[in-house]
Order: structure tokens, then C-alpha cells, then sequence
């Protein structure tokens, strides 16, 4: 889509997480893709109006493209670009949303204003993490899950992260900092935890519908991957959403 034209916008499904907006339509047809972008879990379209498009793919959505007119079920959005490409966002949950920025609004906008550092990004390394944990009385898999802490984070990846770096998700997260709030030992394996998780799904481009490609996410009652280990895979919830991990080897 990136320095292509969009020549044509069709909504097929108006009501995302958030209804679209009445003049969706008409702030984007005709205008220029100057850049696509990301930020943490949001997806952003520079246009050559000015504005931006802030996109999120909720719980199951994605983007197609095609050469013909061909469409699938819930592609609820088309872009038809200039250089012949069809793009279509798909989504049949519906948790996904999409919301016109206009450019006073880039820097200001709530999604974008309280995000944490990248993950795979410099500026994301023990130190920071120790800063963002230090006061905080909530478990370490909650702490993670925040995107204040660590923007772009999913539970999938913090879950297999804290296996990797042998930590329980129940621990508290001010645990692995000191008193002084610089970083303990387990801290600086957690960040590279992180960091060779994410770099591995890129790698392996996980898609949905795959076999299970993770060592503990999804896998309760099956026997801990990790060599040696007699442990077997616990599931639990916090924060409403699954947790797996091995409560022999994850302290």
C-alpha cells in the first residue's frame, strides 16, 4: 500500500469494535499512502492529507490482498489501490477497529500516549524494566501484560517468556528488582527471554490455525519441554486470560 494511491473504499461492515466514522469513506479515497507503520499492537497508515489511520487487528483480524475483485467472509473493509492490488481487512470477530487521526491528534491520541518501549527496540533493556517494576505489587505475568510496561506484548509471548527464563507468573514483579531499583540477575534473562521469543514467532511466521508451535502456551497436562524437568504444565487465569507454565521449574 506504501506510495500507492486509494482509489476506492468499500465498507462492507461499518460496525468494527468501534462504528466507523460517518466520513471514513471520503477522508480516504483519493489520498496517497505516504508510509505503513506499527506501534506496539497498532498498525498506522500515513496519508497525504495529513491524517492517519490508527488500526488495531483485535483477536482474529488480519489483511488480505488480491490481484481481482475476489472477496472472502467478514472482509469488512477494501481498499482498491492504484497499482492493482485489492486490500481487504478481515475480521470475524469484529474486535478490531479503525479510527481516522487527524494530525493534531497523532501525538495526543490515548492509544498512543501511555505505550511502553518496543520490545526488540534499544531502548528496551533491563534497566527500563527494572524502572517500570520496581514499585509494582502485581503478579510478573499482569505486570508484563501491561502495554505501559511493554508496548506490543501479547499474553502468548509474555506466557512462553516466562517459561524460557524459568520465572513463575505468579511472582511478584518487584521481585526481580532491588531495593536501590536496579535490576536482579533474573531480570536481565527475562529481557532476553522476551526478546528471543518474539525474534523466533517472526522467524516461523505463527499463523492461526497452525499446529501448536509454542513449549507451554496451550499445552495443560502435557510434561514440561524443558530438559530434565519432571514438571507438568498448570494452567491458571489472571486477568482473564489463560496462563500456562510449569510450577517445578518456574519460581
Amino acid at each position: 500500500m506504501a506510495g500507492a494511491r486509494i482509489t476506492r473504499v468499500v465498507v462492507r461492515q461499518p460496525k468494527l469494535r468501534y462504528r466507523l466514522h460517518r466520513d471514513f469513506v471520503e477522508r480516504l479515497e483519493r489520498q496517497t499512502v505516504r508510509a505503513v507503520e506499527r506501534r506496539a499492537k497498532y498498525l498506522l497508515m500515513e496519508l497525504s492529507s495529513g491524517d492517519r489511520l490508527l488500526m488495531h487487528l483485535g483477536m482474529s483480524g488480519s489483511f488480505h490482498y488480491y490481484k481481482s475483485s475476489r472477496l472472502e467472509a467478514h472482509d469488512h473493509v477494501i481498499f482498491e489501490m492504484s497499482n492493482g492490488f485489492i486490500v481487504a481487512f478481515n475480521d470475524p470477530r469484529r474486535f478490531g477497529f479503525m479510527l481516522l487521526l487527524a494530525p493534531a491528534d497523532h501525538a495526543t491520541h490515548r492509544s498512543l500516549t501511555r505505550l511502553g518501549p518496543e520490545p526488540l527496540s534499544q531502548t528496551f533493556d533491563a534497566a527500563s524494566l527494572a524502572k517500570a517494576l520496581a514499585r509494582r505489587k502485581t503478579s510478573l505475568k499482569m505486570a508484563l501484560s501491561d502495554q505501559r510496561v511493554v508496548g506490543g506484548l501479547g499474553n502468548i509471548y509474555v506466557v512462553e517468556a516466562l517459561h524460557r527464563a524459568r520465572l513463575s507468573p505468579n511472582r511478584a514483579a518487584s521481585t526481580l528488582v532491588t531495593a536501590n531499583g536496579t535490576p536482579r540477575p533474573a531480570l536481565f534473562d527475562l529481557v532476553q527471554a522476551i526478546r528471543d521469543v518474539l525474534r523466533e514467532a517472526i522467524r516461523r511466521q505463527y499463523r492461526a490455525g497452525d499446529d501448536n508451535p509454542f513449549r507451554v502456551y496451550d499445552r495443560e497436562g502435557e510434561r514440561c519441554p524443558r530438559r530434565g524437568c519432571p514438571g507438568t504444565i498448570r494452567r491458571i487465569v489472571q486477568g482473564g486470560r489463560s496462563t500456562y507454565y510449569c510450577p517445578a521449574c518456574q519460581r
